[in-house]
Order: structure tokens, then sequence, then C-alpha cells
């Protein structure tokens, strides 16, 4: 079965509310089931995910829920939770964060990341647009599409993420781990407090001292795990 076949096979119990995003062969839906009137979302992708079926066995107030992984012939549907809200970046399309609520949001990012690290997954693509505040405040890190579950290798073989909040062993020159999601999540910091990439306008005081070391270009210099820089934070 292909993917489009399974998603036709789920319009009697399944209506389309609306397409999230059509990009890269990858396709997101929100469906509302007939009966229920639950929404759920529909991500279809042209190649198997590993992270999402680790993903599948996390529960975290942080992280979406996986209701299902289903593999087809032509790639992999994921069935996840809607989560009603806005994502970062259409909050900062009006205004930048002051300092508790980007903290807020970051602490939260590291119970994440700290969950993910602790199952040997890599989420590799952190940015406002993969940071979802729900209606009632709760934070979720979102879209797997660039995970990875770490892999005893010299290097990463493909190449994925957002320019900008790229590490730079994400280029290629060595394997992503913890420490790479550490990176982005400090661009992230930076861009909610100045609007601004590190590289052009870097936060003041202690903040500033925390996204300089997330973004140290050597990994050994920065904040080594999630929980350290939540304690930083």
């Amino acid at each position: 079965m292909t993917r489009e076949a399974y998603i036709s096979s789920l319009r009697n119990t399944l209506a389309l509310v609306e397409v999230l995003s059509t990009k890269n062969g990858c396709k997101v839906l929100q469906l509302r089931h007939r009966e229920l009137g639950r929404d759920l979302v529909l991500r279809s992708y042209p190649r198997q995910l590993d992270g999402y079926e680790r993903l599948a066995k996390i529960r975290c107030e942080n992280l979406p829920e996986i209701f299902d992984t289903i593999l087809v012939d032509d790639g992999q549907i994921v069935l996840e939770e809607y989560i009603p809200g806005m994502t970062v970046a259409q909050i900062m399309e009006s205004n930048r964060y002051h300092k508790q609520g980007a903290q807020r949001i970051m602490i939260a990012l590291c119970h994440a990341m700290e969950v993910l690290h602790s199952r040997g997954l890599v989420h590799r693509d952190i940015k406002p647009e993969n940071v979802i505040i729900s209606d009632k405040g709760r934070v979720v890190l979102i879209d797997f599409n660039a995970s990875r579950c770490v892999k005893e290798c010299n290097r990463d073989t493909v190449i994925m993420g957002t320019v900008g909040f790229v590490s730079p062993e994400q280029l290629g020159l060595s394997q992503t781990d913890a420490r790479t999601d550490i990176y982005a999540a400090g661009v992230l910091y930076n861009v909610m407090l100045t609007g601004q990439h590190p590289s052009v306008t870097m936060a003041s005081g202690k903040a500033g001292r925390i996204v300089r070391k997330c973004t140290s270009v050597n990994p050994d210099e920065r904040y080594q795990t999630a929980a350290e820089l939540r304690a930083a934070l």
C-alpha cells in the first residue's frame, strides 16, 4: 500500500480539516475523527524515520504523543496528537520575547531534549517553527523529520537541518549528538530575545554568555547535556 492509498483508506473515519504543510515530498494534514470530533495530525514521509518509532514509546509533556507509525511501500505514515496553539515563529511575527518568557520556553525545551537524548534520539532541527505553545501554555517540540538515532560512526552521511540553526557537525564534518541540539537551542534563545541570529546581534548579559557557550564551534566547549544547559538558565 502506498502513502496516498493509506490516507484514502482513512476517509470514512477521518475528515480533512487543513493541509498544514507540503514540502520535500512530505505532507502534514490536520484530520478530525468524524464520530469523536477529535483532531489529530497525519505526517506522510517518503522514507522511514526510525526516530518516530522511539518517540512513540515516550510520554513527555514537552513532546507530542505519537498514536501510531505505519510503514508503507513508499515511506511512512505517522499519526500524532494535534496541539492547538501557535509556534514561536508565529508569535514572533508581532513581537520579541521578554527574558522570563524565553527562559520558560528554554527550560521546557531542555526537558524535551533530556528525554530524547536519554533514548539516543537527536532532533537536529530545533527552530522557532518547530516549537509550539499550546492554547493552555504547554511548550512542545514538534516535527522529527530531521531526527536521527545516534550511531557509532565518524560523521553524518545525510545533511539535515535548517540554515542558521545547524551546527558545524551537521554539515558533514562529524557525527551529530546531543550537543547538536544544544547548539540550535542556543540560536533559538538568542532569536527569541533579539530577533536576530547571534552572528548578527548577540543577546546581552547572562543570556549572551549562555548563547555563546551553546553555539561554540567546538562541541566540546558547549554545554554537554541539556540538564547542564537547564541549570545554567
